[in-house]
């Protein structure tokens, strides 16, 4: 019992596992709350002296209790726009096993939903790598179905697209555009003409340009956007980098009370330089669940594009046929220097991300360029193909990994083709960057990866491909060491340990309540649990009727201002 008796609480949890991440007291009975924070944690017996007339007792029936999962990295924002968006993901996430099936889907997403002329017609989820064609799809296995309507289907990666030809004329490229720097076009054999594939660079004004939806219509999906994470455990999230043009819709959702989640935003590096000033405080907490924590750098691409930014060569060339392809940064080291400095001048965080070990290098020159303060919290974010001499620099330095274990099981068995085992099978390296002390995070970096916080658990654990090979068996993690990346060192990276990421008292009642104790089940049984209810400060902002199926939409709790 560590608080007064004579306190009358809220909420008593008791009758399961309560795994508080407080190494301490790792496992208790019973948890009390009063006015949206942990009042007590310790026996039943003690914790029910806690109890008053309006105190609601709360038997979990079995079930597991943990703290509320804290996001390391995703991109909020697009899951307020994914509703007119066509899910064109390979299987298991969606049925883009084909060309094919990539193109029913479409039509059937028209025919359900027809578009007005000139409308442009998104996809996502798109991943070349997994189709059954053995190739890239291109302009023209498009253009027969779709020949006016501008299509582009957003890579799985975020980093890239595919266009049909309706599709490039309404963004303007055509045979002309020259590939920018840090881009990459690929073009028809024996021509200039783009074939269908652009990525980085090459890819991201087309992103910029792509039609929005009204203010308005932004604003009412923020609660269903809310729900997509609450529904698998998550209390604090993360939108990063957040788009210019998105963050006065942020702030007036905020000041409307809309947020009943934490969100943390990061400034676009090149808007941070020219707008970010003193007067901004990234690290206070917020009364109204949003606040920008600081500024995010997207320094290269990704290693199943190719993309990704790596000392050593990729095996099999470039997405475009390239020889001795190391891929490309899509930032220069001056851009970084300058943020970087600039950042730790405003006392702003940084995150950058990286997954090749050549862009993580130019982080860390930008750390050191900066003055190498260890107070900032730097976080690489994926760190997917760090070396291990750089994770020692990330101890030196007092600079932290997001890792991105979810590869291992969707691109892994790409990943050993692409880069040889031995690269392959240190991403995501967990195991010992625990054993070197650094407080890491996992993520599932949505919409890239499905925003499934047991899948994360799971991979992290398990490290198992789609075709069941081990990706890195000497870098599975223990199921406590996953948890913790998902809670008390997610709140490490926010610089909120004191109030967030375990049950401890006088911390926020974040909390969320689970089918299975991931720390006693079959590790291979871990993605199969389910999350049953989610509480922020104390309110249930999500609880699943029947725990044992997916609920439908109408079992979603409906959550109001706070």
């Amino acid at each position: 019992m560590t608080a007064s008796s004579a306190i009358i609480s809220d909420l008593i949890y008791l009758g399961g596992d309560i795994i508080t991440m407080d190494d301490k007291s790792l496992v208790v009975e019973s948890v009390a709350v009063k006015d949206g924070k942990i009042a007590a944690v310790g026996t039943k017996d003690d914790i029910l002296k806690m109890c008053g007339a309006a105190t609601r007792i709360i038997d979990l029936q079995g079930k597991t209790m943990l703290p509320g999962f804290i996001d390391g990295h995703s991109h909020f924002f697009q899951a307020t726009m994914i509703a007119d968006y066509v899910n064109v993901s390979a299987p298991p996430v969606g049925p883009g096993s084909s060309i094919a099936e990539v193109i029913a889907a479409l039509k059937e997403h028209v025919a359900s939903k027809p578009l007005q002329p000139g409308e442009w017609l998104i996809g996502y989820g798109y991943d070349g790598t997994a189709l059954s064609d053995a190739r890239e799809a291109t302009r023209d296995d498009f253009d027969k179905d779709f020949p006016s309507t501008p299509l582009v289907l957003v890579h799985v990666s975020g980093h890239g697209c595919v266009m049909n030809s309706a599709g490039f004329k309404a963004a303007g490229i055509d045979a002309n555009t020259p590939t920018p720097a840090g881009g990459v076009t690929v073009r028809k054999p024996g021509s200039t003409e783009p074939a269908g594939l652009l990525m980085e660079n090459s890819w991201f004004p087309v992103l910029l340009a792509l039609p929005k939806p009204s203010s308005q219509l932004l604003l009412d999906n923020l609660g269903k956007a809310q729900q997509m994470y609450a529904r698998t455990g998550y209390t604090t999230v993360q939108d990063a980098p957040v788009d210019p043009k998105v963050m006065p819709l942020y702030r007036k959702a905020a000041d409307e009370g809309r947020f009943y989640l934490d969100l943390n935003g990061y400034w676009e590096s090149h808007a941070f330089l020219a707008n970010a000033t003193s007067g901004n405080d990234f690290r206070s907490p917020r009364p109204d669940q949003y606040r920008l924590a600081g500024v995010k750098i997207i320094a290269d691409g990704s290693p199943q594009g190719k993309t990704a930014y790596f000392t050593q060569p990729y095996l099999t060339g470039g997405p475009g046929g390239e020889k001795n392809w190391r891929g490309t940064p899509t930032v220069s080291q001056e851009h970084m220097n300058a943020v970087v400095k600039k950042a730790y001048e405003h006392n702003a965080q940084v995150l950058v991300h990286c997954n090749g070990d050549a862009t993580i290098d130019m982080v860390l020159n930008a750390h050191k360029a900066a003055g190498a303060p260890r107070d900032r919290r730097t976080t690489v974010i994926h760190s997917q193909f760090v070396r291990r001499d750089q994770l020692d620099e990330y101890v030196q330095l007092g600079v932290n990994p997001s890792f991105f274990t979810n590869h291992a099981f969707f691109w892994g068995d790409l990943h050993v083709e692409n880069l040889g085992k031995q690269r392959a099978y240190f991403s995501s390296p967990m195991k010992t960057a625990r054993a070197l002390g650094l407080h890491m995070t996992n993520h599932s970096d949505f919409l890239v990866t499905p925003l499934d916080t047991m899948l994360i658990l799971w991979s992290s654990v398990n490290r198992v491909s789609r075709s069941g090979q081990v990706i890195g068996p000497d870098e599975r993690i223990s199921v406590l060491d996953g948890l913790k990346a998902l809670t008390i060192d997610g709140a490490y990276q926010y610089f909120e340990e004191d109030r967030k990421g375990s049950i401890e008292v006088g911390k926020l009642a974040d909390l969320v309540i689970l089918t299975a104790n991931p720390t006693t089940v079959d590790p291979m049984a871990i993605k199969d649990i389910k999350i049953v209810e989610t509480i922020k400060e104390g309110t249930t902002v999500f609880k699943r009727a029947t725990p044992e199926v997916e609920e439908p939409e109408s079992e979603l709790v409906e959550v109001g201002s706070r």
